[in-house]
């Protein structure tokens, strides 16, 4: 393949070729699984995908948006602004998780009330029954209920349905998880 016939392209080329089928063949009868490579290239693309929980990039304590049912929604605006999540957890007197409001749903609810939306209550502005998802998932996992849903945010409730965090679809694709 060489036009002046003096690089032996075409043997390094069979030798590659050679290679690369000793190496599958190798992976096959040792059994490998995307795992085992997880495990030596944790840093990587695939290590991170197979490696990464929820829990290793949620945001948890004072910097999950928090706000009470009752609260009016100037205050639930102004913590949703203060976290910088676009979103904000809403939890009953209990502390229990009731509903999550968005900043899109700030949107949709300026665009039906107009400015009544701020006479109103976080409770009767969230969506109850947010998405969720355990804390010890993988943020790929994370990611696909993400896009499934079109969402950007999923609350991770503990035990006992209390916020123990909140992972946002910018901390998963930061972290080269896509």
């Amino acid at each position: 393949a060489c036009p002046i016939e003096i690089v032996p392209t075409s043997s390094t080329t069979a030798a590659l070729a050679m290679g690369d089928a000793l190496a599958v063949a190798l992976l096959t009868r040792k059994g490998f699984r995307e795992e085992d490579f997880a495990i030596f290239h944790p840093n990587g693309s695939l290590g991170k995908k197979l490696l990464v929980r929820v829990e290793d990039l949620m945001h948890s304590g004072e910097s999950i948006p928090i706000v009470n049912v009752n609260a009016p929604m100037t205050d639930t605006t102004l913590e949703m602004s203060s976290k910088m999540l676009g979103m904000t957890v809403v939890c009953d007197d209990n502390g229990l998780i009731a509903g999550i409001i968005t900043d899109g749903d700030v949107r949709r609810g300026l665009h039906k009330w107009g400015a009544k939306l701020f006479e109103m209550r976080a409770g009767e502005v969230m969506l109850r029954k947010p998405k969720s998802i355990s804390g010890d998932i993988l943020a790929a996992k994370a990611l696909s209920i993400m896009e499934e849903h079109s969402i950007t945010s999923l609350i991770v409730p503990d035990e006992n349905n209390r916020p123990a965090g909140v992972i946002h679809l910018h901390d998963i694709l930061k972290n080269g998880i896509a």
